[in-house]
This record gives C-alpha cells, structure tokens and sequence, in this order.
C-alpha cells in the first residue's frame, strides 16, 4: 500500500472541506483524544469517533429502547423508540449544521452517541434507576452522564473508546431541555470542568452548562425539533391525543404535523444562526415552543395511562437492583450481571467502580426485552437458578 500517496489524497481532501467551513466551526485539526492515535489518512479523528459508536454494542441496543410509551413497542412497531430518535436528531442535526457551514463529521459523531447511556424504558426508567443509585449513595442517575460513562468506561471490556474531547464534550452536553432562545458555546472547558459537572450533577445542583462546540450546540437545539412533535404524533397513534387538541396558536405558528414542527424549527434555527457564533430560534418561535412543551408534557408525559408504567417500573427497578449487588456481593456466577456484564470487563474497570455502580451500569445497557425478561427471572415460580 502506498500510505505516502494515501496522506496526500488525504490531506487535500482536508483542505478542501477547511475552505468551506465556517469561522465559527470546530476544525479537525482542532481534534484531540486523551491518548493519542496515529492518524488513520482516510477519515478525521471525528469520522473515527463517528464509526466507532456506529459499530458499539450500545448503538445496536438503541432499537430496543423506548423513547416515551413503555411497553408499546410490544403491541405497535412503529411507535418511536430510541434508534429512530437517534437517527432522527442525527438527520436534523446534520441539515443545521451545512447549512451554516460546520462541521459534519462532529456535529454526526455527537448525535449518533448522545443518548447511549439511556436505560430502558426511556425518561420513566430513568427516574426508577436514579432513586436506586440515591439509595446506594452513588448520587443521582443522568443519561447523558452514563452515556459518557459508557463510552468512556464501559465499551471495549471496559477500556472504552478514546473518542476525541470535542465528541464526548458533545455527549455529555445535550444535558437539559433548550428552552433558552440561544445557545452559544462555552469554549476552553477542560477535563477537570466535565468531572467536576459530574459530580454536582449526581449531587442535584443545577449547573448551567453549554456545550464547548457550535457542533454540540447544534445537536442540543436538534434533540428537542426531533422529539417535539414526533411524541405528538406517537401519543395521537396511541389514542392518548387528538389532533385537534395541539393549542391552536401554536398549530397555527410551528404546523400541527411532526414534518411541519421539523421543518419551521428548522428553518428558523439556520436564519437566526447563520453567521453567527451561536445556535438560536427568534423570541417568538421559542414562545411557542416552549407552550407546545408544556402542553405535551402537561398531556402526553404525565398523562394518567402513560404514567402507569412509572409505578411497574419502579417496583421491578428496586427489584432487579437489589439482586444484582445481592449477586455480586455472593459471587453468584450464574447471574446474568456476570455472565453477560461482569466477566467481559477489564480489570481496570472492575478495579475502578463499586457494586452498586456495577449494578448501575449493567441494568442501564438494557433494552426493554432484556430487562423484561430478567424481571421474570427473578419474580416467576420455577424459574431461579
């Protein structure tokens, strides 16, 4: 192989798409990991990054994670799930991004891993593991902090993926819903800024945080166009809504159809940020917006039949959790957190982390099915080990 001639093709095609980026966008240059890799002379460290979450186990558990309605996925294929959030944040993410010129390897790498660390059966199980980690005094429980974590900790046996600061500063930096009206990047964060977010944030301090990248802010805005008006259209296909019910005024002013909300937000997020060194929707769209999310939130996430699922999955969380440290704690090799977690770590992270942390980041990796299946594990007649 003619790795000489490789680098040049290389190199010229860096060039090239340098010429075309913003002022205001992350170079490749600009990429650095915490262990540094020889560059490959066919993709940038973030199309690197990029592959590598594509290819993680994590990614390919996404399509068996809910996004709002837990349990649907069991009787409607077609209501949302995590992998089509995902790909939805990363196709809304990434027409942003060229139109205002950024990075699109960056600005995809942040979106594909965003929401790895989610648990099963989305926002609801997010709130059940949490109140199982306070109770184990390991603080509280953030999915965009686990999903650092796992690329970080827990992919590759444990050794993690090295993926470059600016991605994971991405990841970790979707935390919140964008109410604000602009998001600008908060530049020249360290290691020591993230660690220390961390750790206010499982201790329940509200932190204002902004990602270090306009790639990162870019997904962040993303997050919320790609699950505003999809959870609509899921809730009206679930007969928990009508369409006639969406606030007229805001029918009117975002469309009363997922495609329109997109392409609205969209639209006003490229006119109001071209240009400039930061990510915006105008005052008067980010009013309706923030009224379209009090109403779903108000008559989707905390709607009565929604909400049942809460109850079954926080009796079933404490559960599962508490046989896990029971297991570990009595070295019951036939557990699944061995067999299927625990004995493909690297030593490193089994040295590094504490049962309940374990325990933790075991029932986190799980789809809906899996977790669903080990409840019946431990609760049916018959069936233990």
């Amino acid at each position: 192989m003619d790795k000489t001639k490789l680098e040049k093709i290389y190199k010229n095609s860096i060039e090239h798409s340098s010429e075309y980026y913003s002022p205001f966008a992350c170079k490749n240059e600009e990429a650095f990991r915490l262990e540094q890799e020889d560059n490959c002379y066919m993709r940038t460290a973030f199309a690197v990054d990029r592959d590598r979450i594509l290819h993680s186990g994590a990614y390919r558990r996404y399509q068996g994670k809910t996004q709002v309605f837990s349990f649907t996925n069991m009787f409607d294929e077609e209501t949302s799930n995590r992998s089509l959030h995902t790909t939805y944040v990363s196709q809304i993410s990434r027409t942003i991004g060229k139109m205002l010129k950024m990075n699109l390897e960056l600005v995809e790498a942040i979106a594909l891993g965003h929401d790895l660390g989610h648990p099963p059966f989305g926002h609801d199980g997010e709130v059940s593991l949490s109140k199982s980690c306070i109770k184990h005094d390991i603080g509280e429980f953030h999915h965009n902090i686990q999903s650092l974590h796992i690329v970080d900790h827990i992919s590759h046996q444990g050794k993690g993926m090295n993926l470059t600061f600016q991605v994971r500063d991405g990841i970790i930096s979707h935390d919140g819903e964008v109410h604000n009206t602009i998001l600008k990047p908060q530049k020249n964060k360290t290691e020591d800024d993230i660690k220390k977010y961390i750790e206010q944030k499982k201790n329940g301090v509200a932190v204002k945080w902004m990602p270090a990248t306009m790639e990162g802010c870019i997904v962040r805005i993303s997050d919320t166009i790609a699950y505003i008006g999809q959870d609509i259209e899921d809730a009206i296909r679930l007969n928990i809504l009508k369409r006639e019910e969406i606030p007229k005024d805001c029918a009117e002013y975002l469309g009363n159809t997922n495609s329109q909300i997109i392409d609205t937000l969209v639209k006003c997020v490229i006119l109001n940020s071209f240009e400039k060194d930061f990510v915006a929707f105008d005052e008067e769209t980010s009013h309706y917006l923030f009224k379209l999310k009090k109403f779903n939130y108000s008559n989707i996430y905390t709607n009565e039949n929604v909400k049942k699922a809460q109850m079954i999955i926080d009796k079933s969380m404490e559960i599962l959790f508490e046989q896990y440290m029971q297991d570990i704690e009595k070295k019951n090799h036939n557990s699944k957190i061995f067999t299927q977690f625990l004995n493909r770590k690297s030593e490193v992270y089994m040295m590094s982390f504490s049962n309940s942390e374990k325990a933790r980041d075991f029932i986190a990796t799980m789809t809906d099915r899996y977790y669903n299946e080990e409840i019946k594990t431990y609760l049916l007649p018959g069936s233990f080990y």
